[in-house]
């Protein structure tokens, strides 16, 4: 008698994961970025305030200025220290500047919206985000400025990080002039939620030139970004370097630990 042959049962379908944050959709920002730019009532008021907060507390101290144009398509490439850093290089020029901002920082709808008002657009850094750099080349078409931070991400102690080959690439696609910049001192600025009077400086090198081509390879774009790394390395140090991280006072010992000590 032949064995009746049985359907194997089914098995229970496994419990979902715990969903994740809901992904931003980032193409608006661009797209407001493109064409609407800042918002000029929000650019405006806060430059206005800030400027002279950063340089009667910061004691913000700005060389070389005079090399930038007034006029016409800009790329502006310096370190990464601190949050601050867009805010005090935007100070450099008397026109509104746009930067790439990781896609974090958009996860808040009152912290995109004043980000995007103020010139930032979103980056998807893990995913090498085509779009972001397709928005970038069109505001500096348009004749705008643009803030490229060619490390990718803070770097907040020690020496300069590792350039990536985006801004050569900028430079290259669109011929817009670079100007090489250093920033020390931001780092020392924020503890916590708590702004200290720390001394920040930066120093502007002249802008670099380079012809426009049609088909940007990596080596040609990774030759142009070392050059013009070697130039915001060129102004770090004539500002101090690492060692200009070293001027933050250290706290004096409390006198009980003296009296231990004794």
């Amino acid at each position: 008698m032949a064995t009746p042959i049985t359907a194997p049962r089914a098995q229970p379908a496994p419990p979902p994961g715990p969903a994740g944050p809901p992904r931003v959709e980032l193409g608006g920002f661009r797209e407001r970025s493109l064409k609407r730019g800042v918002n000029p009532v929000v650019y405006w008021v806060l430059r206005g305030l800030l400027v002279p907060f950063f340089l009667v507390y910061l004691r913000m101290q700005r060389i070389g200025r005079e090399h930038l144009p007034r006029t016409g398509p800009l790329l502006l490439a310096s370190n990464h220290r601190s949050f601050l850093d867009p805010f005090v290089i935007g100070t450099l020029v008397k026109r509104p500047v746009y930067y790439m901002a990781k896609r974090e920082l958009f996860e808040k709808r009152w912290q995109a919206w004043i980000l995007n008002a103020l010139g930032a657009f979103p980056v998807d850094r893990g995913a090498g985000d085509g779009d972001a750099m397709a928005t970038a080349r069109a505001i500096l078409e348009r004749g705008d400025c643009v803030v490229v931070f060619p490390e990718g991400t803070r770097v907040r102690r020690g020496p300069l990080g590792e350039p990536r080959r985006g801004i050569g690439r900028l430079a290259l696609e669109t011929g817009a002039p670079v100007a090489p910049i250093a920033v020390i001192g931001t780092d020392q600025v924020r503890r916590g939620w708590r702004i200290r009077p720390r001394k920040v400086r930066l120093r502007v090198g002249r802008p670099l030139h380079y012809p426009t081509v049609e088909k940007c390879s990596p080596s040609l774009a990774g030759a142009v970004t070392e050059r013009i790394w070697a130039c915001v390395r060129l102004q770090w140090d004539w500002l101090g370097g690492i060692d200009a991280q070293r001027e933050e006072p250290v706290p004096e010992p409390a006198p009980s630990e003296i009296s231990r000590a004794a």
